[in-house]
């Protein structure tokens, strides 16, 4: 009882930080929450070019947790909460909330003077709209994680939101920002597909901007939102996603003034960036698609080859991951320890057996599963179950573009072991419709966000229930009936130390299985011209954005 005493103070004191003003929303307090780096005062007007590294296809951050999309439209959408830089749960379109029952029951009390960018109001209805007819069905996070305990969402009036658990639930503030729960219009949306609605190309939001054009594979173009919530807010006129694709392109397109923030600066810039002065720059591990990303293969378990747990660690010992962090991210990140990412320090298991870069140990395990080698070259199949003899060791990597360099390495470091890697870059919508919905694929990297809880971003790889077609769900359709159990008993865990427990016994069988490989954890820098100030570092980066005139 003192353990779950101690989370509920906990929780209650969070609350109190964020709800001091249950009115309207202080926006001197709320501007400083969100904004990173602030000179001088404020000034009026003005674009910001952004550069995006590739085409969205659609605006729609609520179906899918492509980074892609929420990169592109989380500007226009609101959570019922926003995070503050230290991670902390601060009002939105909820200026308040109380939690009951030992967590078991949130009721959320929201804003009455906020308008979707047609003009309609916004209201409790459309929470629940949002939740139960698009979050839970197509939100990969949401749905693997509040899905599976929510039992459910009341509206006891327009302005009244209540989110009742069959136990108690402690992740749920941390799950209710624009990244993770971003609401949409009932009135647009009710009635349709929502992955096929027109209004995925021309959004109605609540955000900061709203949608003015989107030319596909060019920008996407978005004015301030006048009726904005957020009292004087946005200061821009305007914001411009432009699509541009090749990173080196996109620090070119800053040094010559066509663009005014990266999301990303490759490190073979950074350095040459930072001595001209002209820039500054945020660090973060936390981005519109999600916090605390670790970049993973993917190995398909349908696939006769990769069902053998001995051939899935072979390839694992082949892969010198050091050299993906120095090579790739230029040492900007660590390499992955472990399932769980080390932001989430009572979630990440230590001292576990993770195979390391051992090519001998690759090439010795590839022959006891069959796999051999007779000239040195691409190694055939003797006696491997669902495979004819004969068959060479060849297979797909897919990835998006940007992820083309992992591909390249990864394909240069398997051909020392004997297999014989093809790559394949596709967009986002292509990639995630060609792995998660059609599911023809070999084997693929994806940087898998965990959030700033295991239920938020992990729960949704591991689980049988999330293999779907889903994007970024259970992509390698690992089926573990033990570990659906553990997370099912990790959610109504309210002691922390005893879900940690929990978690390293999750973290102790993957390891061992390896329906995945955990390559590095990023760290993303992004940079911007010092003729703008007052970012924030993740999906309402230019929210209290402004730029000398």
């Amino acid at each position: 009882m003192k353990a779950r005493a101690l989370v509920i103070v906990l929780v209650f004191s969070l609350l109190a930080m964020a709800c001091a003003d249950t009115g309207r929303e202080d926006d001197g307090e709320a501007q400083e929450t969100t904004t990173t780096t602030t000179s001088g005062e404020p000034v009026r007007g003005g674009t910001v070019v952004a550069a995006i590294d590739s085409d969205p296809g659609q605006l729609n951050p609520a179906i899918t947790t492509s980074g892609a999309v929420h990169y592109a439209s989380e500007l226009m959408f609101n959570g019922l909460v926003a995070l503050s830089p230290e991670l902390e749960p601060v009002p939105e379109l909820a200026e308040s909330w109380e939690v009951e029952d030992d967590g078991a029951l949130y009721r959320f009390q929201l804003r009455d003077d906020v308008t979707w960018h047609d003009g309609e109001p916004f209201t409790s209805a459309d929470v629940k709209f949002s939740f139960e007819e698009v979050l839970l069905e197509f939100h990969s996070r949401t749905k693997a994680s509040v899905g599976n305990a929510l039992e459910s969402i009341e509206t006891p009036d327009d302005h009244t939101v209540e989110f009742r658990f069959t136990e108690p639930y402690a992740p749920l503030l941390q799950q209710l920002d624009v990244t993770e729960a971003p609401i949409i219009p009932r009135h647009v949306y009710e009635g349709t597909d929502p992955q096929e609605n027109p209004a995925n190309l021309a959004p109605v939001g609540t955000g900061p901007f709203r949608f003015v054009s989107y030319d596909p594979g060019q920008e996407i173009v978005l004015d301030a939102n006048e009726d904005y919530f957020k009292e004087d807010l946005p200061y821009l006129d305007q914001v411009v996603l432009r699509v541009i694709p090749e990173e080196g392109n996109q620090v070119i397109a800053l040094e010559s003034g066509e663009v005014d923030w990266l999301f990303e600066v490759p490190g073979p810039d950074l350095s040459r960036l930072q001595e001209s002065g002209e820039f500054e720059f945020i660090e973060t591990s936390v981005n519109p698609g999600g916090a605390n990303c670790i970049m993973t293969v993917s190995f398909n378990l349908d696939r006769p080859i990769f069902q053998s747990v001995e051939v899935r660690t072979a390839l694992a010992h082949a892969l010198d991951r050091e050299q993906f962090l120095s090579r790739v991210q230029f040492d900007q990140g660590r390499v992955a320890e472990a399932p769980i990412h080390s932001g989430i320090p009572f979630g990440h298991a230590e001292g576990l057996n993770m195979p390391t870069f051992d090519r001998a140990e690759a090439e010795r395990l590839l022959e006891e599963a069959g796999w051999v080698s007779e000239d040195g070259g691409t190694r055939t199949a003797q006696g491997v179950e669902g495979v004819p003899d004969g068959t060479p060791l060849a297979f797909e990597f897919l990835s998006f573009p940007t992820f083309s360099q992992y591909g390249e390495l990864f394909r240069a470091q398997l051909a020392e072991v004997g297999a014989e890697v093809s790559l394949q870059a596709l967009e986002p919508p292509v990639f995630a419709d060609t792995v998660f919905t059609q599911r023809d694929f070999d084997t693929n990297v994806i940087s898998y966000c965990n959030g700033t809880d295991p239920e938020i971003g992990v729960r949704r790889m591991y689980i049988s229930s999330n293999i779907a077609p889903i994007p970024f769900s259970n992509a390698a359709a690992y089926r573990n009936a033990e570990v659906d159990r553990l997370f099912d008993q990790a959610i109504t865990t309210v002691d922390r130390d005893d879900r940690s427990a929990i978690y390293e016994q999750i973290q102790e069988i993957l390891v061992e299985e390896l329906p995945y490989f955990w390559l590095v954890e990023t760290v993303a820098t992004r940079a911007y011209t010092t003729d703008c100030q007052g970012f924030g570092e993740a999906g309402h980066f230019a929210e209290t954005a402004f730029c000398e005139q």
